[in-house]
């Protein structure tokens, strides 16, 4: 039984480290899609400005064109005048060809460098693309867990509403929904055996819980702070706590065909009380057994896995 209560520890550490991690990755998800965000507009930008760079380079290109072709017929009317006037212009239709050529090499690579900077931000849209449908993907299945969550505990209610006032509570939490029933409508004190009230209340969760096999069952017992008389069939309120909970076990898989391997027995002893008060009514409400239901997270597990 001490390992059994192990084994369930250590599978509530790690739902509830699941649970952080879950909330870590779509942190991290929203921080990248921002900084993806921040360096798409960074690189919109730049393309923006190389564009009306190129736009002046090709105009001035252009105009060069234009000052060479001039050039040229002032070659052609000169040719007739001072050989000084002549050699002059050579040399200045030298430098213009040089420079012409200079500006159309820094053309060509202001061209290549606009190419590579529209296909980075394309990959990046993509790959944008591709986050944002995860996210959006990741964000559905956790609104259809806590849709799922809203109705779970809307049947149940609706099922139990007849021993409310008995002890019995049904509320949510960490989407998660949590039956809880007091000792006195349960179990006589220091007994395991359920009373009928009691077993008929979890008869009718049973049928709820058969209708919904996405739904994983935790049972934990708990005690109050007075040491039970010690027995052959319990020492402690360790013992005590674990075997009301495969009490409730027992009754839960007899009236209906649930799977066993949705269930989880286990016992917290007087460790996790309501009230730390030493006061009769403290102890009452901390003699409880607590159901917890969850949600089945295999498609979480999928995505994250799939990243």
């Amino acid at each position: 039984m001490r390992n059994d209560k192990v084994r369930a520890e250590q599978e509530r550490d790690s739902l509830l480290i699941e649970n952080k991690r879950l909330d870590v990755k779509l942190t991290e998800l929203e921080a990248s899609l921002a900084v993806m965000n921040q360096e798409m507009q960074g690189l919109l930008r730049d393309s923006t400005q190389r564009a009306l760079m190129l736009r002046n380079t090709r105009s001035e290109l252009d105009r060069m064109r234009r000052q060479f072709g001039d050039l040229q017929d002032a070659q052609e009317s000169l040719l007739q005048g001072s050989a000084r006037e002549t050699t002059r212009l050579l040399h200045q239709l030298q430098e213009t060809q040089k420079d012409l050529m200079t500006r159309e090499d820094r053309l060509k690579e202001i061209e290549r460098d606009l190419v590579e900077k529209e296909t980075v931000l394309d990959k990046m849209s993509r790959d944008l693309d591709m986050r944002i449908s995860r996210m959006n993907e990741l964000e559905s299945i956790l609104a259809r867990q806590d849709s799922l969550v809203n109705a779970l505990h809307g049947k149940i209610a609706s099922a139990l509403r007849g021993f409310e006032g008995q002890g019995l509570s049904v509320y949510e939490r960490n989407g998660k929904v949590y039956v809880s029933l007091q000792e006195n409508l349960l179990f006589q004190t220091g007994s395991t055996v359920v009373d009928p009230a009691g077993a008929r209340a979890l008869r009718d969760l049973a049928r709820v819980l058969e209708e919904n096999p996405d739904i994983n069952i935790m049972i934990e017992g708990h005690t109050d702070d007075v040491p039970v008389s010690p027995g052959a069939r319990m020492h402690d309120n360790w013992d005590l706590s674990v075997l009301r909970a495969t009490s409730i076990v027992r009754i839960l898989l007899d009236n209906s065909s649930i799977c066993q391997t949705r269930l989880l027995a286990g016992g917290r002893s007087e460790y996790m009380p309501l009230d730390d008060s030493r006061t009769p009514e403290a102890r009452r409400k901390n003699r409880r057994t607590e159901i917890i239901l969850t949600p089945r997270l295999d498609e979480l597990f999928s995505i994250l896995d799939s990243n």
